[in-house]
């Protein structure tokens, strides 16, 4: 049997990484500017994260959700500690797509409706109402196309304000800091007047955080920069430091009903091992804060650089987006290849920096000088 062969695939085998950088089976040493996907949070192979997923796989890695789990009320508690949302309730399951289909059947179950909005260059998932709602026509099935979903440009309040008003609008799902999208900021003032407009008309209003949040954007979540508290948050990523878990954070107007939502893998007890190993590191090293710091000193430091071919720098924290004059692919090949620097890319002309939230000013630096290189 062969793999399905739907990724290009870099010529590179990596077998074992420490903090933020990785080694292939040749032994060669890797700068990871991307985490693979936003998905490294705490660094590779963090003591503590390794030490707590061997303690419980040597217990117990797996059983139902028919019986209690200690530790899915232990997660629930210190994450709402964590990110302010205390009197929010927490259902878990494994991927992004899954969170965000689970967060749009929600807002559906609650009013009734069946018509979503979502921004332009929105990246939701791969799978079902996640994909529709994803503005990439390569991607979605014929059957998945079920004209659910519109599309509409973010921060133009108007067109928003419009399809709301005809009053069927299920839900408004946005990333507040779009990553595949080319890392594009939602303004506080278009969220601010949005959140409004979806309380009047009784629309959910959706954030995804699922690249942005956990710490990434220097807040615990990207839509905590702009005065916003919206009805559902999906996470993921992050948030179990590479093992697959996500999470849908949901406010105190949904009530819970048996067998309404539900999962067989979802909410295990070695992906909630690793969360709250997240949780402990994120919190002892004040890794949101470091974010913050190093994402804000590399921005500045890129600026200030005045490389040739980049045209614009932006993001926050440790998501940050460098947009070239010239198609990105020789860029991060080079970097790859000859500079030994991962990174990820949007669009044709941007490259996408979403490393481990421990990333150290010397590492930023670092960075800077093998991206001069290849400028």
């Amino acid at each position: 049997m062969q793999l399905f062969d739907v990724y290009p695939l870099f010529d590179i085998a990596i077998e074992k990484g420490l903090g933020c950088k990785v080694w292939d089976n040749k032994g060669q040493e890797y700068l990871d500017f991307y985490g693979g996907h936003a998905v490294i949070s705490v660094g590779h192979c963090h003591p503590h994260y390794v030490d707590a997923m061997t303690k419980q796989l040597n217990k117990l890695g797996f059983y139902s959700n028919s019986v209690i789990n200690p530790l899915q009320q232990k997660l629930a508690e210190r994450l709402g500690k964590v990110c302010g949302y205390e009197d929010y309730q927490l259902f878990l399951i494994n991927s992004g797509a899954e969170a965000n289909e689970n967060a749009l059947k929600l807002a559906s179950f609650y009013n009734g409706r069946t018509r979503i909005l979502s921004a332009e260059k929105a990246f939701h998932g791969r799978t079902s109402l996640a994909v529709e709602a994803t503005a990439n026509p390569k991607i979605i099935a014929p059957i998945n196309a079920n004209g659910h979903v519109t599309y509409l440009p973010l921060n133009e309040i108007e067109a928003w304000k419009k399809e709301i008003e005809k009053g069927d609008v299920c839900a408004c799902i946005i990333e507040c800091i779009q990553g595949v999208g080319g890392i594009r900021l939602a303004t506080a003032e278009f969220m601010q007047e949005l959140s409004a407009l979806c309380e009047k008309h009784n629309t959910i209003l959706i954030c995804d955080e699922i690249q942005c949040g956990y710490g990434r954007s220097g807040r615990f979540f990207a839509h905590q920069h702009l005065g916003i508290k919206p009805d559902l948050i999906t996470v993921a990523k992050g948030i179990a430091n590479g093992f697959p878990m996500s999470g849908l954070l949901i406010s105190p107007k949904f009530k819970p009903v048996y067998g309404q939502l539900g999962t067989t893998f979802g909410g295990n007890h070695l992906a909630c091992a690793g969360a709250l190993a997240v949780l402990d590191i994120i919190e002892n090293e004040n890794l949101i804060e470091n974010a913050e710091k190093v994402g804000e000193y590399l921005m500045e430091q890129l600026k200030a650089a005045n490389l040739p071919h980049v045209v614009d720098v932006r993001g926050r924290g440790l998501m940050i987006g460098i947009e070239l004059d010239t198609p990105y692919k020789e860029v991060r090949n080079r970097l790859i290849h000859e500079q030994h620097c991962f990174t990820g890319c949007s669009g044709t002309n941007t490259l996408r920096l979403l490393p481990p939230l421990c990333l150290t000013m010397a590492e930023a630096d670092d960075f800077i000088a093998r991206l001069k290189a290849v400028l």
